[in-house]
């Protein structure tokens, strides 16, 4: 029996779920955790409710419409790959838990993407100016850089470095939310640690399964400029920064973490991120890059497990 296609299993009211995969709702979600993670860090509290509801909404809207910004700016892309049989679903792929691309497939118009990702963006720019007129130009520097980023993908090989910029975005604008005057010393190390836990742990692992078909596009990625050796050693050692960075950022908040505290969140990294690192390093295999993917996209979340027990005790 033939499996129905995607226009056939979504239409109607249900035909939502095609934007939600628009803008990887799933991974979207758990990258929520990201700026929540770094308010509650520096403050070592819970914020007033107003700014809790209007951050959360804010931040849901941000993510929405940022993930969403990168398929539509991608469209065309995304069309030369499935014309030459790539986007693939993996199975065990996060990013592919819902439909990829759903532009690129024709299940969704480049308009209907584009006013999607438009509305939530002025969403999520009405809650940042709320919150603080700061969080509103992190946001658009965050949406402007994402752009950018698609922009490069023929161009440098650096597009991972403005990936990585993008990622910390929500983050900085989430500290500056709750106080409008935090140190520039923890800012600085918050920046670091997610930058390098984004490029390690998302940014060229995403690149790496697409590895074939780039180097068919002449794309300008990490593992095909590199090879798939060189971007392992970049992965673990990208990785290791990121999780001493870790114990750094916990040690220059303004809030004293005890060393259970501290000692939870370096086990947290070997898990989620050093050991599947490691595998990767020594196996090469396209498993491996997911699992480590799939691993290190919930490791903000247990961060923020641990900052909020502190919180709460």
């Amino acid at each position: 029996m033939n499996k129905p296609s995607v226009s056939t299993t979504y239409n109607g009211l249900s035909r939502i779920k095609l934007f939600w995969a628009l803008s990887r709702t799933p991974h979207g979600l758990l990258d929520m955790a990201t700026p929540a993670f770094a308010a509650l860090l520096w403050i070592g509290g819970f914020p007033s409710l107003y700014v809790m509801g209007l951050g959360l909404v804010t931040t849901f809207a941000g993510y929405t419409a940022v993930y969403a910004l990168n398929d539509v700016v991608d469209h065309r892309l995304d069309k030369e790959k499935l014309k030459r049989g790539g986007l693939q679903d993996y199975e065990d792929y996060l990013d592919a838990v819902l439909v990829r691309h759903p532009i690129a497939q024709g299940f969704l118009s480049f308009k209907e993407g584009l006013a999607w990702s438009l509305a939530w963006g002025i969403l999520a720019l009405l809650g940042a100016y709320l919150l603080n007129p700061v969080c509103a130009a992190i946001f658009l520097a965050g949406a402007l850089l994402e752009g950018v980023y698609c922009l490069l993908w023929r161009v440098s090989h650096f597009r991972t470095l403005v990936s990585g910029g993008v990622k910390t975005s929500g983050a900085l604008a989430a500290v500056f939310a709750v106080d409008p005057n935090p140190s520039p010393v923890f800012i600085l190390i918050l920046f670091l640690c997610l930058f390098f836990w984004e490029i390690g742990g998302q940014n060229i692992p995403a690149d790496w399964t697409d590895v074939e078909e780039d180097r068919q596009l002449n794309a300008q990625t990490i593992p095909v400029r590199f090879g798939l050796e060189r971007a392992n050693f970049i992965i673990l050692w990208s990785i290791v920064l990121s999780m001493i960075l870790t114990v750094i950022l916990f040690s220059v908040t303004r809030v004293r973490f005890e060393i259970p505290y501290i000692l939870a969140a370096v086990s947290t990294g070997a898990y989620l991120l050093l050991t599947p690192a490691v595998k990767l390093y020594k196996t090469k295999e396209r498993r491996e890059v997911m699992t480590l993917f799939n691993k290190a996209s919930y490791y903000p979340v247990c961060l923020l497990a641990i900052v909020t027990i502190k919180s709460m005790l």
